[in-house]
């Protein structure tokens, strides 16, 4: 199996915004796009994007999951890079006519058909590193992907950063290529020097987010994450999980939660921890590293309610279990 999102679809939806018009989006090859060589996105980073998946079904229909909330979020992201502004409906025809062009080639479950809008500006014009761009690209990418646990589920290490952040406060919210690359350099020298699969940024003992992912503390029946603010990433599979948490039961607390708390509450046996994201859904934690120590999530290994809680939104997006709360767009 080919590594994530290295598989495309040969083709996407794309459209312009020049002269202060959305153009009609088009059904194009997706091998190559043309830029100058000066385009604002290259030089001053005015980039955003998504990632939402489609799930084909036991019927054999092809479902979207939240492609609202993600088109919302996108909007937001464009907004807060002053990129220029569309109508959530352009995106959404997009993302449909470019999923059913492929419903043939949506993957079985546990497999999905991973989505990818992204919006960058392409005015050629390298004077403009205080001003938007005036023109931009608006395209869809698809690639259809596999189990990714496929391997079996591991128990993930996480370095605990108290000393930077993901990204700048301020642009925590938007989903743009720079946060992930800000990101970079602290998950190479964590993968290097303890063998940390990814960093917890916990700037001035703050728990956050990891470069990639949501992250959520699991002890008894409560689940704490941090309280949604604009210096970390609002993601969607945080909600749906957070949600169907509520809808078990369970004790949802959004709030701060400090490095020492979080220590002192991993060393319960029954704690759980996991990273939340579109990819993986809710990836166990089972090892925190802090101060060149080792400590065990709980047990160490993968959570009971961690596994319980990614199936049920495993059987929502696979159509296994009723829709409740109106996530899936069938197409």
């Amino acid at each position: 199996m080919a590594a994530f999102g290295t598989v495309f679809m040969p083709q996407m939806t794309l459209a312009t915004f020049e002269d202060s018009n959305w153009s009609t989006p088009k059904l194009v090859s997706s091998d190559t796009i043309q830029l100058h060589p000066g385009a604002h996105v290259l030089h001053y980073a005015s980039t955003c994007f998504e990632g939402l998946k489609a799930f084909r079904h036991e019927d054999g229909s092809i479902n979207l999951f939240r492609m609202d909330r993600n088109i919302e979020r996108m909007q937001q992201s464009s907004k807060l890079l002053s990129l220029p502004a569309f109508n959530a409906s352009l995106l959404q025809q997009m993302i449909v006519d470019v999923v059913k062009n492929v419903t043939n080639e949506v993957p079985e479950p546990p497999g999905s058909m991973y989505i990818r809008p992204t919006h960058i500006g392409t005015e050629a014009a390298i004077g403009k590193a205080a001003s938007p761009t005036s023109s931009s690209m608006l395209y869809v990418l698809l690639s259809p992907v596999g189990d990714y646990f496929s391997g079996g589920d591991k128990t993930l290490r996480l370095l605990l950063e108290e000393d930077g952040s993901r990204c700048a406060a301020h642009m925590g919210m938007v989903k743009s290529g720079g946060n992930y690359a800000s990101a970079l350099q602290p998950i190479l020298h964590a993968r290097a020097t303890v063998n940390a699969d990814q960093v917890l940024f916990c700037p001035n003992g703050d728990v956050q987010e990891t470069g990639a992912a949501n992250f959520l503390l699991i002890d008894g029946n409560e689940i704490i994450t941090k309280a949604l603010d604009s210096s970390f990433l609002h993601g969607v599979t945080r909600d749906s999980i957070l949600t169907i948490a509520r809808d078990m039961g369970m004790t949802v607390s959004e709030r701060e939660l400090s490095v020492d708390e979080l220590l002192e509450r991993a060393a319960k046996p029954n704690t759980e921890a996991a990273l939340s994201g579109t990819a993986a859904v809710l990836a166990p934690v089972g090892t925190l590293i802090h101060n060149g120590q080792e400590f065990s999530v709980g047990s160490g290994s993968p959570g009971q309610t961690t596994l319980k809680l990614r199936k049920a939104l495993n059987d929502i997006q696979w159509g296994k279990t009723e829709d409740k709360h109106g996530w899936l767009t069938q197409i």
